[in-house]
């Protein structure tokens, strides 16, 4: 037993773990869910942690990179959740099946580390992935054995949940899988599949948290890998994973290091290592925010209990390693709206009181940097004393429908009011709700025609309170009329402006009985649709021709006979090849894999940086 648990661990407690051991080492039979029996995980994991504790979270090593091997009973009592790193495929990335090893000691020896730690109170949780463990789960085959894998693992074990710490090339969005709320790419709808199974197999206590880098989630402010316009199909792959489990998602701890430069809402980028990046990429997740800057798709921001910061442990463990004094000074500003004069403004001056805490890479490091970041971090937790907030919003009031359709609905109300800020509304239709907004009105959107509805609104403060439902709106959506005209083709066609890599083409609207909705420009086997009478279309080759139709569609479904015309794009300039190692400046143009890349920031290129990669540095041409 090494002076941490000298310090902090009580005789009782040494009692537990030399108990478990034996009982692991030589198995009885024991009732249903005690340590030993086959269903050991699902009794091992007892209620989360409560949302008002402000936790320290760590990543053990289970290897050696030189940051010295700790065994996991022997990790530090400050920190109150420990992530065992980390379980990995057997069969290749696309495979599915997931295996874990104890290193240097027996899985007997693991299991009674586990079962230690948890009589102390602390939270085991496995990850799976990192840096080198590439998981796709592009089939449903893979994801079955992905699942049937996890379980054997957390049961064998009793691991208290499950971390998903998927980076590289493991996520990703196919051409076209533009909305997050509504994912297609396998690899994305097999992992929230996977996840749910697992969570629902062994029950509400058992854990789900995240440790996406910013490419994955910030980036998705940006640009968004499925719409098409030239983003990296990983920009942003997180956040329909996020959205799709946040009502079982414990916590997302974002690794605000070994990251690119990040646009946040303030339009300004922001770099590693300092205060101001790390409160402009948590306010981020805690304010929402449009996807690729499409208003129509918001990604709503999660519960401040849902947030932890993750950063390395001393500068050994990752890029963006900041001080402790300067992460401090984020911490004040984030929870307690106290501000240092940094570029960053919170968009709610008051902070975040109920924010969950730090994550970081790793518990070795933490240890080999004499415990720095665990012993100074904990102290300064330690002392915020948050009083939890239990009272609720007021009832919205004075709800009505702005608008009414044959399928859609509008709504609106006057504003509630909280002891500390309204969040957001949910929107009932009879029991069952039917979305969220931050605002004062909602469409609700999917509805049958002719159709009697009742609508409710209920406001939701920081702390999830909800206030009581408003009146009773009763509305019945309209009748379909029938539409057989199609509206009139578009007309003078014409090439706007050429690129090496785009063609800009305007028309004159066409016109439709009702109204017509938008266009669609045909082009080899891709297109894209558009609301206005005029289109870019980027990602050409140069010097090619290239055939467009342009069709109008209306509300009904009718579309209009194509118009066609033909262009042709310029010649590439002479910009040179991307190249690692050269200092790029502003406006600098470069090439790579054929096609034409703008330097947005002045910076010395790196191996990973290729301008796909980098949105924040290169933009496509």
């Amino acid at each position: 037993m090494n002076v941490w648990l000298e310090k902090v661990c009580c005789k009782a407690a040494v009692i537990v773990w030399i108990t478990a051991l034996i009982s692991t080492l030589f198995p009885l039979t024991v009732a249903n869910g005690a340590p030993g029996s086959s269903t050991y995980a699902q009794a091992s994991a007892i209620a989360s942690l409560p949302a008002t504790n402000k936790l320290i979270v760590g990543y053990w090593h289970n290897f050696d990179n030189g940051s010295g091997y700790v065994r996991l009973k022997d990790v530090s009592p400050k920190f109150d959740v420990i992530n065992v790193a980390f379980a990995e495929p057997t069969n290749g990335p696309r495979g599915g099946t997931i295996g874990f090893t104890p290193y240097q000691i027996t899985p007997a020896e693991l299991k009674a580390d586990v079962q230690y730690l948890q009589s102390l109170g602390k939270k085991v949780i496995i990850s799976i992935g990192g840096a080198n463990g590439q998981v796709q789960l592009e089939t449903a085959q893979a994801r079955d054995q992905f699942v049937s894998s996890m379980k054997s693992i957390i049961t064998t074990y009793g691991f208290d949940g499950l971390d998903i710490d998927f980076e590289g090339h493991s996520l990703y969005l196919n051409n076209g899988d533009s909305d997050f709320r509504n994912p297609t790419t396998p690899v994305i709808t097999n992992l929230i599949s996977a996840i749910r199974e697992l969570h629902t197999h062994f029950g509400n206590s058992f854990m789900i948290t995240m440790a996406p880098e910013t490419f994955f989630v910030q980036v998705g402010y940006s640009f968004y890998g499925g719409t098409g316009t030239g983003a990296d199909p990983r920009a942003g792959a997180y956040l329909p994973v996020i959205h799709a489990v946040r009502d079982i998602l414990d916590w997302l701890q974002v690794q605000h290091y070994n990251s690119g430069p990040i646009t946040a809402l303030d339009g300004t980028y922001y770099t590693m290592g300092n205060a101001d990046f790390h409160v402009a990429m948590a306010d981020m997740v805690l304010t929402g925010f449009p996807v690729a800057r499409n208003n129509e798709r918001f990604f709503a921001p999660l519960r401040p209990d849902q947030v932890v910061i993750g950063l390395p442990a001393n500068v050994n463990a990752g890029g963006g390693f900041t001080t402790v004094a300067e992460v401090h000074k984020a911490l004040d500003y984030l929870y307690k709206g106290q501000t240092f004069g940094g570029r960053y403004v919170l968009r709610n001056p008051a902070g975040y009181a109920n924010m969950r805490g730090l994550m970081t890479w790793s518990i070795n490091w933490d240890r080999y940097n004499n415990f720095e970041f665990s012993t100074r971090h904990r102290a300064y937790l330690d002392s915020l004393n948050v009083v939890p907030d239990t009272q609720a919003p007021s009832v919205p009031d004075q709800v009505r429908t702005t608008t009414i359709g044959t399928t859609s609905v509008g709504l609106a109300w006057q504003a509630s009011t909280d002891n500390v800020a309204v969040t957001e509304y949910d929107i009932f239709e009879g029991v069952n709700k039917v979305g969220s907004t931050a605002g004062t009105s909602f469409t609700v959107q999917g509805l049958t025609p002719d159709t009697t509805y009742s609508f409710t609104v209920k406001a939701k403060d920081r702390a999830g309170n909800l206030s009581g439902a408003s009146t009773v709106v009763t509305v019945k959506t309209g009748a379909i009329v029938p539409d057989p005209t199609p509206p009139t083709p578009p007309t003078n066609v014409v090439v706007s402006s050429t690129t090496a890599s785009s063609i800009a083409l305007t028309w004159t609207p066409s016109t439709d009985n009702i109204g017509v909705t938008g266009y669609t420009v045909n082009y080899g086997t891709s297109q894209v649709n558009v609301a206005a009478a005029n289109a870019t279309i980027t990602g050409l080759v140069a010097k090619t021709t290239y055939t467009f139709t342009i069709v109008a569609k209306d509300a009904a479904g009718n579309q209009s006979t194509g118009t066609t015309i033909q262009a042709t794009t310029s010649q590439a300039p002479s910009a040179s090849d991307w190249k690692a190692g050269v200092s790029y400046k502003v406006n600098d143009e470069v090439t790579y894999a054929g096609k034409v890349y703008v330097c947005r920031q002045p910076h010395t290129s790196l191996l990973g940086w290729e301008p796909p990669n980098v949105p924040a540095l290169w933009k496509l041409k």
